[in-house]
């Protein structure tokens, strides 16, 4: 569907090369996994849609079974994947993709998910062969070896982002997690080996400890708005110091939420816990919800929206960070006077 607006307003935005008819991106999830879903986020107004993740783990366990198979070669359109989506082995991953292709309008952003190159290259060619409009690498790593340093860690993603970059013509983003000493630097050296775009952030689903079996409890919990202060704080310091393109991705459920992202300096926001709790329709009403608010506040474009509350042109970064800091620690006493002043 297209997404009404006023006459002279451009709700259009770059991604990865790409021109988007405005920012609201769905993001991976399992509602990519089922073509019914996918379609049902066309028709709400999804300017793009992020599959769901190709896991290194399926690839490498599917390599050990078929080795001499390529994956190209088991790409058709007659088997009907499984809803699951991340029951998907490699190959009906690629079949569902060309489905998916053959049947919406939309850029379809493919994803990798791992930490290693082995195995993504090949794969990589062929999801671009099925027709994905870019790639999302899902650079999902939580460093456990104290005798592994931090610069060797960023190294094996650089060396992961190069070998896929030199493999495939179509736009690769890398999708980080919050957990890096220097992300300013880490974006800079990614710009600088050709990667199109950042996705901030991927989430850390750590499991709870049930004290009953002394066990893990893995369990899911999706986000909430207020996990959208990170990425904006991220997104804030790399606008205006980068040629990629920038995506939020964890806490956007409400239209505020996306003016704040795009104020921050964001092309586009990725939904994904909002669209999981009330469904693919939620993206229709947050695009109408956030046109209006641009209406109502007198922007005619997103592009004149983006990056008016980044650090771009606020001199000294580091002075200014410090500065917030110290006066967000002291909000609290003017906020919350103690018991009997």
């Amino acid at each position: 569907m297209r997404i009404a607006a006023s006459p002279g307003m451009n709700l259009t935005t770059p991604y990865l090369g790409l021109t988007l008819p405005h920012p609201f991106v769905a993001g991976a999830s399992p509602l990519s996994a089922d073509l019914d879903s996918v379609m049902r986020l066309e028709d709400a107004g999804a300017a793009a849609i992020v599959m769901h993740s190709l896991f290194e783990e399926q690839i490498l366990t599917d390599a050990k079974r078929r080795p001499h198979m390529l994956p190209e070669s088991r790409i058709t359109t007659e088997t009907k994947p499984p809803l699951s989506a991340y029951a998907l082995s490699p190959g009906q991953y690629l079949e569902h993709l060309l489905r998916v292709k053959q049947r919406v309008r939309i850029p379809i952003i493919a994803s990798l998910n791992g930490t290693t190159a082995e195995g993504w290259l090949q794969y990589a060619r062929a999801i671009e062969r099925a027709g994905a409009d870019a790639l999302e690498l899902n650079y999902y790593f939580i460093a456990t070896d104290a005798g592994e340093d931090a610069l060797a860690v960023e190294q094996r993603l650089l060396d992961v982002v190069a070998v896929v970059k030199e493999s495939v013509s179509i736009p690769v983003a890398v999708k980080l997690s919050p957990f890096y000493t220097s992300l300013p630097n880490l974006a800079a050296r990614l710009d600088q080996i050709g990667a199109d775009g950042i996705v901030l952030f991927n989430r850390f689903y750590q499991a709870d400890i049930d004290p009953a079996t002394k066990g893990t409890e893995p369990r899911v919990q999706l986000s909430d708005s207020s996990d959208l202060l990170l990425r904006l704080h991220a997104v804030g310091i790399l606008s205006g110091h980068t040629s990629m393109s920038l995506a939020i991705s964890g806490g956007v459920h409400e239209p505020i939420d996306a003016v704040k992202a795009v104020m921050a300096g964001a092309h586009v926001v990725q939904v994904v816990s909002a669209l999981l709790r009330h469904g693919p329709a939620r993206l229709r009403g947050l695009v109408q919800l956030f046109t209006a608010w641009l209406e109502d506040h007198h922007y005619d474009s997103v592009a004149r929206l983006r990056g008016v509350a980044s650090l771009a042109g606020r001199g000294d970064a580091a002075r200014f960070e410090r500065g917030t800091y110290v006066s967000v620690l002291q909000s609290w006493t003017r906020d919350h006077p103690p018991a009997g002043d």
